[in-house]
């Protein structure tokens, strides 16, 4: 037995850690595999919850259970054989059972199957929620969203919860059935076994067919036969469990795509592509919105080399094209011609490597710049990598930060500015050096000169290659060969600048509606302060010659601290000894216990059971030891008598088991899931309290986090469920088995208890073990869910850049750590486990063997033996199958050890404490508006490098103040600030005379700023609803909500989508076009009303005509109220009544657009420029 054991155990573990392996890999390849439009409808889909809690479920339902479930059937078969081959009356006639058991089973294994669906389906929607939350925390956190989430979340749990609290009863009920049905059929068999001897008495010996011997022998086997298919309940209850997770996962993985990008098939042309493109009369709509015809039958003829600009209102089909051209989607009708052919012939990867792409909002992945621009081309040098930079305006701004190429941007480049980013991704595609190049708003996010240097960069880069550019500038499509104007998914105009300009149509008509009315330049005045002069021509000489005139002097801003980059490594060590740090086991299940109070009377309840069905085995070995001795009796109705007493005895225990039994499952089952519930809320809460700084860290990504959530919040389940359950069963069992025998003979007890420490011992070394591997094992599992989520989440950015095997690799390597540290995890279970079931079997087989010495020395009557024996046989195997809930019980502790580190972190932003205070000054307003003082600041990521020295800057209430600056100058860092994203290490920012940390608290100071930023986060939800997300302290009206939409220039294109305001968005708005997003970004700040308006590019991806319209809106909102923008272009901040600019983090000149301009200094060198371009 101790060999088989271990290579039992060792065999179907090493089996089913490579089946889940290989299934986490298939998954992800599969969902990698698929087109976009299938993404875009798999929103009920969440790939974290898949890979940690379903595969977790699955792998626990296939590994030792298997072994352990086959051993028990096998034993069950055998043993009812056995006692058929002696007995076959009395066997046939205790199996009667048997059907019952079965079909019960088989209903109870498909009720719970469905009801693991429909528990995974409710989890995966709340997996989709954090994700999409943590991806957007700034939105969330900016309109003081954090308690409607919470409340979202747990109401995506209420189905889940319901679910396996049903699952409780059915698992109950099993167990009730199966358990009872062994007292049940034992009480059976002691009265009919009875007669049967009885009866065979009056017959001759040698016709005798039931002597004691030969029942106890049949009597025996019925036993341990129903005993095994009792112990069979909670494997059932795990397979049922793996079966429905499995179902879905299957589904997934054996979807075939219809547009597969990692397939082989199609044409390669070994002489390369001229770059003809053509449309020809596609009609397209896309599969998330089947009701919208996006185009209608367009047509467009692009020639080699050619640069033809798309142009059309927001959500015209403009950006659709570049995505059919890529072959995201296939159109409805019509074809996509690429060099006269069709480009479904074309292989999708080779396709796409022709292809480079610079989208509206970059995309960058968790890893170093390097690394980001290298994904363009991925055998890039590292020559070829600052070359492509330099090329995108990026070298000199990378050059200066402390690690260079080498400098980590957090996910989704959290650690670069707006303008950044873009020149990174610009980076990606110029390495590529593609046939054909895709720019959709590629210069967005850029600062004025920024922009024209790099659209300089990207006409030189268009030269010799096709070239198709989306974009509401009129600077970046004015020299195209070609303007094609779209409207209504059709071609309505086509032909160069001066044509359109000439046919005065519909382009003539958006670009007089987009221009402005820009004042002439106001002569510098003779007499300005020739120092001022002076000042200023170092700069304005390096703004002639530096290819980013901004970043020459970026140098001044970015400064080393050797001291606080020793302090961040010692605080990245901190994190990970935390990260490392060993649960101390008493301490968190006591934690646990706590939180689960409002349970406690379910608790204790399931406590008494539990501790009554381990009282029931010792009873029984008494009846048992009992029945031997009435087997003895040699008067017939002595025997029958007290035959009948026990089996009635039988009756009474089997009635009880089945309450108990019943109750222990559900009740344990119950609290268990309630803590479940709670602890993900808890945990959810917690994270979204966190300060933004948080979110930055490497080891916080939504990946990281969503899997932590996930995995860790179902696995601290089993601290106070099925498994906690068994071990105070197995205990209960133990010691009132001990306490029987040591009643009966206290020698026999002693010896049989000799084999006690082995499994206590055991039980404390697989713990121990455990505890170790499990961290390092759920650290690395985090960070392939990472990998997962974030390739998932950006599947387009992926797909462009024809990383899917290279993700998948990545991914692939993450899981095989995982793999070899689950294997080193469970090297010793095997062993273990086998040491303990065998050393059951042998104190089983020396009490039998020290008991006939005894009874041959009369010191103790041989029924007396066979309760001692029994006792012990039923106490030491509970208590060796207590090890199988030894990893479900460490498990569960350790993973609430790693989200109880997560309850126990403090925001490091926090309202202040106490009363807020009331001062005279406040009283008689003697400063009203926004006050930055002395303001010096570095991101808790990126100490080394400061980004606001010293800066002073007052904005009074009513005024509208404009930032403007060279990108990453620090200009949407003020903003954040202001938001308490983060605190200022040195100086205040006061709201009229309330200092933002010391008196007010952190709603308080969110309540009075409405935010809209350069790339808008909207979420999962119908347009009403992103809008009405302005202003979370209640139920906005519909009213409310269609005027801010009419303000923000959305109700027209709103009320044109078939299903209007209730039009759902998709994930992170991907339904609409980027204009469309930005609008209802707009509008969902103006509902807010609020005292104090940020505007962070807010009207960088609108299209000409809706700009100047959504401009008006903004400067109508601005009226009356305090108004911050940030903008690179001059145009939409000139009639700001300030001005400032920041360099090297202070504002080094302020005024009226008209003063600055008369002064010659930075912003009138920058106003010339834009206005001559």
């Amino acid at each position: 037995m101790f060999i088989s054991g271990i290579f039992s155990v060792d065999i179907f573990n090493f089996i089913a850690l490579r089946q889940v392996t290989r299934m986490r890999i298939k998954l992800f390849e599969s969902v990698m595999r698929q087109d976009i439009g299938w993404h875009d409808l798999a929103t009920k889909q969440n790939f974290a919850q898949s890979m940690t809690d379903d595969i977790e479920k699955i792998r626990d339902g296939i590994s030792e259970k298997v072994g352990h479930f086959v051993y028990l059937i096998v034993g069950f078969i055998i043993t009812v054989g056995i006692s058929f081959g002696y007995g076959w009356k009395l066997t046939l006639a205790v199996s009667c059972y048997i059907p019952l058991v079965i079909v019960v089973n088989y209903y109870v294994a498909k009720i719970q199957g469905t009801l693991t669906a429909r528990e995974q389906e409710s989890y995966a929607g709340a997996g989709n929620l954090v994700e999409e939350i943590l991806g957007a925390i700034r939105t969330v956190v900016s309109f003081g969203g954090e308690k409607q989430e919470v409340e979202r979340y747990e109401n995506f749990l209420v189905p889940a919860r319901k679910a396996s609290q049903w699952k409780g009863a059915f698992s109950g009920l099993s167990d009730a059935v199966l358990k009872s049905m062994l007292f049940l059929s034992c009480g059976g068999a002691f009265w009919y076994g009875a007669n049967l001897i009885i009866d065979d008495r009056s017959v001759p010996a040698e016709y005798q067919e039931y002597t004691p011997a030969i029942l106890m022998i049949a009597f025996f086997g019925i036993i341990v036969g129903a005993d095994n298919i009792a112990r069979t309940a909670p494997f059932l209850e795990s397979f049922a469990t793996a079966r429905g997770c499995a179902a879905n996962l299957f589904k997934v993985i054996d979807l075939q795509s219809k547009i597969d990008p990692l397939s082989t098939d199609g044409k390669l042309l070994n002489y390369g592509l001229r770059g003809d493109v053509e449309f020809q009369d596609v009609f397209f709509r896309y599969p998330s919105r089947p009701e919208i015809i996006v185009h209608r039958g367009l047509n467009i003829k692009i020639r080699a080399g050619q640069t033809v600009a798309l142009v059309g209102s927001s959500g015209c089909g403009k950006s659709t094209c570049i995505q059919l051209l890529q072959r995201f989607y296939d159109p409805v009708f019509g074809s996509v011609m690429l060099d006269d052919l069709d480009i479904r012939k074309y292989n999708i990867q080779w396709l796409r490597s022709n292809i480079a792409v610079v989208g509206q909002e970059p995309v960058l992945f968790m890893g170093t710049i390097a690394q980001n621009i290298s994904y363009g081309k991925p055998n890039a040098t590292q020559k070829e990598i600052e070359a492509a930079a330099t090329q995108a305006g990026a070298h000199e701004f990378i050059s200066h930060l402390p690690e260079s190429y080498r400098t980590m941007i957090g996910e989704h480049g959290s650690q670069l500015s707006g303008g950044q980013k873009q020149r990174i991704a610009i980076a990606r595609a110029l390495i590529q050096n593609p046939k054909i190049l895709l720019l959709d708003e590629a210069t967005s996010a850029l600062d004025y000169n920024s922009e024209k240097l790099v659209q300089q960069a990207l006409d030189l880069a268009s030269k010799g290659r096709t070239t198709i550019v989306v974009s509401h500038r009129l600077s970046a499509i004015r020299g195209a060969d070609k303007i094609v104007f779209i409207h209504d998914g059709k071609v309505l105009e086509e032909g160069s600048h001066d044509d359109l300009m000439a046919l005065e149509g519909a382009y003539y008509n958006m670009v007089r509606a987009g221009d402005i009315n820009m004042p002439d330049d106001v002569e510098k005045d003779e007499n300005i302060d020739e120092a001022k002069r002076k000042s200023l021509a170092l700069y304005e000489k390096s703004f002639e010659t530096s290819p980013l005139n901004f970043e020459k002097n970026q140098k001044n801003s970015v400064q080393f601290d050797e001291p606080l980059v020793r302090s961040l490594k010692e605080s990245n060590k901190q994190q990970e000894a935390i990260a490392a740090d060993k649960p101390k086991f008493f301490s968190t299940f006591a934690r646990i216990v706590h939180l689960a109070r409002p349970e406690w009377c379910y608790l204790i309840l399931g406590v008494i059971s539990s501790i009554a069905v381990g009282c029931l085995y010792p009873a029984f070995s008494i009846i048992f030891g009992e029945f031997y001795g009435a087997l003895a009796e040699l008067d017939e109705e002595v025997a029958l008598s007290r035959t009948a007493v026990l089996s009635w005895a039988c009756l009474g225990i089997a009635a009880l088991t089945a309450l108990v039994c019943f109750l222990q499952t559900y009740l344990f089952n119950y609290a268990g899931v309630w803590l479940t519930t709670r602890m993900r809320a808890l945990t959810f809460k917690s994270i979204v309290s966190q300060e933004i700084g948080f979110f930055d860290q490497e080891q916080n990504s939504v990946g990281a986090l969503s899997a932590r959530l996930s995995g860790e919040a179902a696995g601290v389940q089993g601290a106070i469920g099925y498994p906690l359950s068994g071990m105070i069963q197995a205990l209960a069992n133990f010691v009132s088995g001990v306490s029987v025998a040591m009643y009966y003979n206290w020698k026999l007890s002693l010896l049989c208890l000799a084999n006690c420490p082995i499994i206590v011992g055991s039980v404390i070394v697989e713990a121990k073990m455990m505890s170790n591997a499990l961290i390092r094992e759920k650290q690395v599992l985090e960070e392939a869910c990472r990998i997962a989520t974030e390739s998932v989440n950006n599947v387009r950015t992926i797909a462009g850049l024809r990383r899917e095997a290279d993700v998948i690799k990545q991914y692939t390597e993450e899981i095989q750590r995982v793999e070899i540290l689950i294997r080193q995890k469970l090297r010793w279970r095997g062993v273990l486990n086998s040491t303990m079931q065998a050393s059951a079997f042998f104190a089983y087989a020396v009490a039998l063997c020290y008991g006939g010495v005894l009874v041959s020395w009369g010191e103790v009557p041989f029924q007396d033996i066979i309760k001692v024996s029994e006792t012990l046989l039923y106490g030491s195997m509970m208590l060796a199958q207590s090890l199988a809930f030894t990893p479900a019980f460490t498990a569960a502790l350790v993973a609430a050890h790693r989200l109880f580190q997560i309850l126990d972190r403090k925001p490091r932003i926090l309202s202040p404490m106490g009363t807020i205070k009331n001062t005279l000054a406040k009283q008689l307003n003697l400063f009203e508006g926004v006050r930055y003082r002395d303001i010096k600041f570095r991101y808790p990521t990126r100490p080394d490098a400061k980004i606001l020295n010293g800066l002073d800057l007052e904005v009074l209430q009513g005024q509208t103040v404009a930032l403007v600056g060279h990108s990453g100058c620090g200009k949407s860092t003020c903003v954040q600030l202001l938001q308490r994203y983060y605190d200022p290490d040195e100086g205040t920012i006061h709201i009229d005379q309330d200092d933002i940390q010391q008196d007010l608290t952190l709603d308080g100071v969110r309540r009075k700023l409405g935010i809209v930023s350069q790339e808008p986060s909207l979420f999962e939800r119908t347009i009403a609803e992103n809008i009405a997300y302005g202003d979370n302290r209640r139920s906005v009206p519909m009213a409310e909500v269609i005027a801010a939409a009419k303000s923000a220039n959305a109700h027209s294109f709103i009320i044109s989508l078939p299903n209007g305001y209730d039009t759902r968005m998709g994930a992170r708005g991907t339904q609409l076009s980027g204009g469309q997003k930005q609008r209802v970004a707009i509008a969902r700040a103006l509902v807010r009303n609020p005292k104090i308006l940020l505007l962070d590019e807010a009207t960088s991806a609108l299209d000409l005509q809706s700009e100047r319209l959504v401009q008006q809106a903004l400067d109508s909102a601005c009226s009356g109220r305090t108004c911050i923008v940030i903008a690179h272009r001059l145009s939409t901040v000139q009639n700001a009544d300030v001005i400032c600019v920041v360099q090297g983090g202070r504002v080094v000149e302020q005024g009226t657009h008209l003063q600055l301009i008369s002064q010659g200094g930075i912003y009138a060198k920058l106003h010339k420029t834009q206005k001559n371009h």
